[in-house]
């Protein structure tokens, strides 16, 4: 093992290490490194540029690639999983771990790379994403709901959580006792921590959230009592029972300016602008003092896409009809 670490390679304990997969910004995306008994798994692999990183972490570590038996994705989407299939290449003997909604879009990652570019525009998804390649079938393993999965002497228990995605699954690691949340227990980005405590806030992006099944996800969760949680934005925190209530809250606000804006002429420029000021406003409460144009900068790109989520929420009638009646 390498005396140092890169930098971008961060230990957490417990056999665990965060990668800064370098996506749009340092410490903005998470990959994750599990190793027990000499055997090792990827949660989340970041876009294809992210690759070389996870990488090194391995030769860092003086792990062979061999030693790798998972590659797990929380769920599909490219910031997650978008370098499922190189990484897959270079790791021939890992399986590749996903919700078996989502397995097909790995398999064959056509209609997922046309959705994203509708999201994104070819020009950043060349700039931002790389390729998608494909993961061989036979090389897919999908998993079902309270399925325990062992590396080395080490239980990875998935859940499957939908509330941000269908095919989202959250991974309980009972030796850190600690979730992988994906998406599903909010960002949390590190400039925004004060005295140790994150500011967090959910990502309601498309296409297909739900409030009400991201409220159940985040409470089964909670039963397990968990210490820590592993974000893939950003990285782990702790608090786990406060981050939880205030992300309930911002949950419900989230909702609510949706609802206030659903007959905008411009919803996606509304809801954009309702959810800056819900996020600045709610930084300053929590202590943030970052000057206002940086916290701007942070978040905007984040209220823009959770905003479009939220319309693709509103447009499904029945959902968001239940949720009016209730407001």
């Amino acid at each position: 093992m390498s005396s140092t670490l890169p930098s971008f390679v961060e230990p957490l304990g417990d056999g665990l290490w965060a990668i800064d997969t370098g996506f749009h910004r340092d410490r903005f995306d998470a990959a994750y490194l599990v190793a027990d008994g000499g055997r090792a798994a990827f949660i989340d692999t970041g876009t294809a540029f992210a690759v070389p990183r996870l990488l090194a972490a391995l030769d860092a570590l003086g792990l062979p690639r061999s030693a790798v038996d998972f590659v797990i994705a929380t769920h599909v989407h490219l910031d997650h999983a978008g370098g499922v299939g190189q990484l897959m290449q270079a790791l021939p003997g890992a399986q590749l771990v996903v919700h078996p909604r989502g397995a097909r879009h790995m398999i064959d990652p056509a209609a997922l790379w046309q959705g994203a570019l509708a999201v994104y525009g070819a020009a950043q998804m060349a700039r931002a994403y790389g390729a998608l390649l494909p993961v061989p079938a036979e090389r897919v393993r999908t998993t079902a709901d309270g399925e325990t999965i062992a590396l080395g002497d080490r239980a990875l228990l998935f859940a499957h959580t939908p509330g941000h995605a269908l095919h989202h699954h959250c991974i309980w690691d009972a030796r850190s006792q600690g979730w992988f949340t994906g998406d599903n227990f909010g960002m949390a980005y590190p400039e925004f921590n004060v005295d140790g405590r994150a500011f967090i806030f959910p990502t309601t992006t498309p296409v297909q959230f739900d409030p009400d099944a991201m409220r159940a996800s985040i409470a089964r969760l909670m039963a397990a009592a968990p210490r820590q949680m592993y974000l893939t934005h950003y990285s782990r925190i702790t608090g786990v029972a406060d981050c939880a209530g205030r992300l309930e809250r911002m949950i419900e606000a989230t909702v609510a300016a949706a609802l206030a804006q659903r007959d905008a002429p411009d919803r996606l420029q509304a809801i954009t602008a309702s959810l800056m000021t819900l996020y600045g406003d709610g930084a300053r409460a929590f202590g943030v003092r970052l000057p206002d144009a940086e916290i701007a900068a942070l978040l905007h790109d984040d209220a823009a896409l959770n905003a479009a989520g939220l319309i693709a929420w509103l447009d499904r009638p029945s959902r968001a009809s239940a949720a009016a009646a209730a407001a």
